[in-house]
């Protein structure tokens, strides 16, 4: 794990700009940026409803944008900053993709697999390794998750 500092910040803020995105199709507020070499190479926001997809969580979506721009399934030396704790498929798939390192903003207290559940990075039998860091702007990002399922309960 490593500390904050300005670049997680700003690029959680990216993320957040797309968790806005998803909100505003009517999707979980969850965004993704995959950063390598100070650049993002990859963006999603959650869009399984609307893609009829439930593999479609921004992470996914993220990989597979990086993926294709790059060309390469594998994107070694990247970070991805989302906004909530990933579920196990995602983490799973930040794995095979061999992301270096994992940002994230609010835990997912009923489903994360980093922190909060599983913790699933804590095992050694994995043939890849995330350096993980949890909390970056955690509050901002959990009450954008808060706001939307109490805008969506008053319905």
């Amino acid at each position: 794990m490593t500390d904050t500092d300005e670049r997680d910040i700003f690029y959680m803020r990216e993320a957040l700009l797309l968790a806005d995105k998803a909100a505003g199709a009517g999707e979980v507020p969850v965004g993704a940026v995959l950063v390598q070499d100070d650049q993002i190479i990859g963006y999603g926001f959650n869009r399984p409803v609307s893609a009829h997809d439930a593999s479609a969580h921004a992470e996914i979506v993220a990989i597979r944008n990086a993926g294709g721009a790059l060309k390469n399934y594998r994107l070694p030396n990247s970070t991805l900053y989302v906004t909530i704790e990933p579920c196990t498929m995602c983490l799973g798939a930040l794995i095979h993709a061999r992301v270096k390192r994992l940002v994230f903003g609010a835990t997912e207290p009923r489903a994360g697999a980093v922190s909060s559940q599983l913790k699933l990075l804590e095992n050694d039998f994995f043939n890849h390794q995330i350096e993980w860091q949890g909390g970056v702007l955690a509050e901002e990002c959990g009450n954008k998750l808060s706001e939307f399922f109490r805008h969506r309960r008053a319905k």
